[in-house]
């Protein structure tokens, strides 16, 4: 019997029953749409969790740490003859953070960096260029926000936060900082340090401003300046007290950057060897991928439940279908269609019940899926008055999971109609001929 029959011969039969039939699909259709809808909540926290994981982590990117001491230039240069690191970016903490331009004055993350290593590992800026003499220097996109004038007493009084964070912009400075002259002040919260009261400030030029954080809620109000100006400062600060000459050398943050992404475990274990200690975003993915597949997992399996209870419903109806056809059983046998082409027929017509519903299932789930995510926020900000985060989903369907999907229900499909397939080999001829089945 040809493919082309058995279609025909399945295609009437479910015509006969087709009210019996749409009901079956339909379950599956709900029972397919629920596991999709289900697992995609668990993909989107997923998918959420890495993009603000990556959002402020670049992929290459490792960051070193001794256990017992602060890292110092040897260890930079250790580090820069290892294979496959690209650069060793170093930055030292300076103490001195208060800066100003005439009634401004803000106080920033000021740290020494060493700018080749910085162009080299990928630093971008806005505007401007990289520091090229001592009294140059980068300042963070946020740096002219946080520049403010002082606020006039009882200026907020009365005010919510809201209202108060957007009175405190009048504050800021509002012209362009690039290539202005700034003070910078050496004061620091240390009280043993002593400071020459006739050199406590220095003349510092904005060349550069850094690039826009990709976050919104992110806040760059670091300062970079050259080490030259460092050591300078330093000195102002006072070289005889030990606390300060005992950090001088030491850098505070050092970063190692690879050239790509998949070169950071094998330039982590070699680091490590070195006694050194490592964390990179891929150590960090890798906690949180084995996290969230258990999750997902969980979800899957519960989802896979409703398409078990969907898959009671293909069986009655396989079940009722053999016994209903019991005679055109009996006829095909008669006329020398052998057991296996019985069997597939009603394999087939099972699986065409499963293919209807897989399909109307995975578009309902598409359509749901799209139309929570463009509604939800919409839902929030009206009913509780509250933003949601920017790039907010509650479900994402990856390709991944509509193959999971589709495979689990066609799985089950064919399953529920293995049992009535196999029952309808069974027929008796002379009974199924006599309609006394």
């Amino acid at each position: 019997m040809k493919f082309k029959d058995k279609h025909r011969f399945v295609r009437s039969n479910m015509k006969k029953n087709r009210t019996r039939v749409w009901m079956t699909i339909l379950a599956s259709t709900i029972g397919c749409a629920f596991l999709i809808m289900l697992a995609s909540v668990g993909f989107a926290i997923h998918k959420t969790a890495i993009d603000d994981v990556m959002s402020y982590r670049m992929m290459n990117e490792i960051q070193i740490q001794k256990e017992n001491s602060m890292l110092e230039e040897n260890d930079v240069k250790k580090l820069e003859q290892i294979k496959g690191v690209k650069a060793v970016t170093r930055k030292k903490y300076t103490p001195a953070n208060q800066l100003s331009i005439d009634e401004y004055n803000t106080y920033a993350d000021v740290k020494s960096a060493h700018m080749p290593s910085e162009e080299k590992a990928g630093f971008e800026l806005e505007k401007g260029r990289l520091p090229q003499s001592k009294n140059e220097i980068v300042i963070g996109y946020h740096f002219a926000e946080n520049l403010r004038k002082d606020a006039p007493k009882n200026f907020l009084e009365g005010l919510s936060e809201e209202e108060a964070q957007k009175k405190m912009k009048e504050l800021s400075y509002k012209g362009d900082l690039l290539n202005k002259t700034i003070t910078y002040h050496m004061k620091t919260d240390n009280q043993n340090v002593k400071v020459d009261e006739q050199a406590k400030t220095l003349e510092v030029k904005i060349v550069g401003i850094g690039k826009k954080p990709t976050k919104e809620w992110a806040m760059d109000n670091y300062v970079f300046i050259t080490e030259d100006l460092y050591k300078e400062v330093f000195s102002i600060l006072g070289e005889q007290d030990p606390e300060l000459e005992a950090a001088e050398n030491n850098y505070s943050e050092v970063n190692v950057y690879t050239a790509s992404a998949d070169e950071v475990k094998a330039v982590s274990e070699k680091i490590e060897k070195l006694d050194y200690l490592t964390y990179s975003v891929v150590s960090e993915l890798k906690e949180l991928n084995i996290y969230f597949t258990l999750f997902k997992a969980g979800l899957i399996f519960i989802g896979a439940i409703a398409v078990l209870i969907a898959s009671i419903g293909i069986f009655n109806t396989m079940t009722m279908a053999v016994t209903e056809r019991s005679q055109d059983i009996g006829i095909m046998k008669a006329i020398g269609a052998t057991p296996k082409t019985i069997k597939r027929i009603f394999l087939l017509e099972s699986g065409y019940i499963g293919l209807w519903g897989v399909g109307l299932g995975t578009i309902l789930a598409y359509v749901i899926s799209y139309g929570v995510n463009f509604a939800l926020p919409i839902i929030i900000e009206q009913f509780i008055n509250e933003k949601p985060p920017e790039d907010f989903i509650l479900s994402y369907i990856p390709w991944s999971l509509t193959v999971i999907s589709v495979t689990i229900c066609m799985g089950v499909t064919l399953l529920s109609g293995w049992r009535p397939a196999a029952k309808a080999t069974t027929v008796d001829v002379l009974k199924a001929l006599r309609r006394d089945v």
